[in-house]
């Protein structure tokens, strides 16, 4: 085989894996287990705590962003009520398994203002934004339901210094994992960030 044939066949077998990986579903490890071996896109696709839809979809962009969502954001902390299983609440002696039933459906009432639902709409696109209105969203913390609005605890001014590339791979992942509605214990869906 040609050096050239090997620059196609190699992008093209890695992909094959990570969809394979990422269609198999959520990995079982949640505490941690393995911790800072292999890559940041193989270890995206371990900490996915829902199934991936990776139709038109990059595997790697996603398993990236779900490394970038997961691993180091902290998404599901502020987006995600509760935000772990019950019963898997780290801060209480659990092993931290995510509320996947929940996953990033908002409801987080941080005084008068709640976390938004940033799962995908029906037309597939995290919080009904495209791409562009999210990537905008985050480097200048307009809240896109209310542009007049500055979004007061979303850490927007941190994240606006991820490359375009990071929030493309971020929207990615948002795009791939299943909508999901709050929790009926959590605040009402009347706003939030």
């Amino acid at each position: 085989m040609t050096k050239r044939a090997l620059r196609f066949v190699m992008p093209l077998s890695a992909a094959t894996v990570l969809a394979t990986l990422a269609f198999s579903g959520p990995a079982g490890n949640r505490n941690g287990a393995n911790k800072g071996t292999g890559s940041d896109i193989q270890r995206g696709i371990d900490i996915a705590p829902v199934h991936l839809n990776l139709d038109g979809k990059s595997p790697a962009m996603v398993a990236l962003g779900s490394y970038i969502v997961n691993a180091q954001g902290g998404c599901n902390d502020c987006h995600t009520c509760p935000p772990y299983a019950e019963g898997h609440d780290p801060f209480a002696g659990g092993d931290g398994e995510i509320n996947a039933d929940n996953y990033l459906a908002g409801g987080t009432a941080f005084g008068p203002f709640v976390s938004k639902n940033i799962t995908p709409d029906e037309s597939g696109r995290p919080h009904g934004l495209t791409l562009e209105e999210f990537i905008s969203a985050i480097r200048t913390g307009h809240d896109p339901d209310n542009p007049s609005e500055i979004l007061q605890v979303m850490p927007w001014p941190v994240y606006r210094n991820m490359t375009d590339r990071d929030l493309t791979a971020v929207y990615t992942y948002l795009s791939a994992i299943p909508h999901a509605e709050r929790n009926d214990q959590c605040v009402p869906e009347d706003g939030g960030e």
